[in-house]
């Protein structure tokens, strides 16, 4: 019996929508450990968005139909700071699938740089949403899967590129503002 994977249009749907997430991040190269809690807001774009055409453009992407664009901002709280100030920030998201699995996502800053990066993506056979981004020093890799359907998990791993060690690891449990859904 085969599995329907889900594809990468199906998996940007379930996940629009405003989430509460509670992270623990681990860094191995200083031995801490930080709690943070965040709200975040997942949004589609259009294509013709001017955020995402300057992306487009910059990244050499070019326009493409099967483009999909999305927003993410949040605002976070973190335990790693004695005065908890709120930060807050946002990225864009290019998801160019290469067939129904499988493709390229465009960040205007990247996870671990702040830089334009390009990434690989793959839906697994989980229905599980893997991320694989090399930098100039570093590899991120990141799943977000569903528990259910108001319940994601994310884990991410960041890894030395020179010699492949784990810096830091990172789980988040995102829970969907529910009240803030539409008919």
């Amino acid at each position: 019996m085969t599995k329907n994977l889900i594809t990468i249009n199906e998996f940007i749907r379930k996940s629009l929508g405003e989430w509460k997430s509670i992270r623990s991040t681990h860094s191995l190269a200083f031995q801490e450990v930080e709690n943070s809690s965040s709200r975040i807001l997942i949004q589609e774009l259009e294509i013709n968005n001017k955020n995402v055409v300057e992306l487009l453009e910059k990244s050499n992407l070019g326009f493409k139909p099967s483009v999909i664009a999305i927003s993410i901002s949040w605002q976070a709280i973190s335990d790693w700071e004695m005065d908890q100030k709120i930060e807050k920030d946002k990225t864009i998201l290019l998801f160019s699938p290469k067939d129904k699995n499988k493709g390229i996502v465009i960040r205007n800053k990247g996870y671990s740089e702040s830089v334009i990066v390009s990434s690989e993506y793959l839906i697994d056979g989980n229905n599980n949403l893997n991320i694989k981004t090399v930098y100039s020093t570093t590899i991120s890799e990141e799943r977000i899967c569903f528990l259910s359907t108001h319940i994601r998990s994310r884990f991410s791993v960041i890894r030395n590129l020179e010699n492949n060690t784990v810096i830091q690891t990172s789980h988040a449990s995102e829970i969907r503002n529910i009240s803030t859904l539409r008919d």
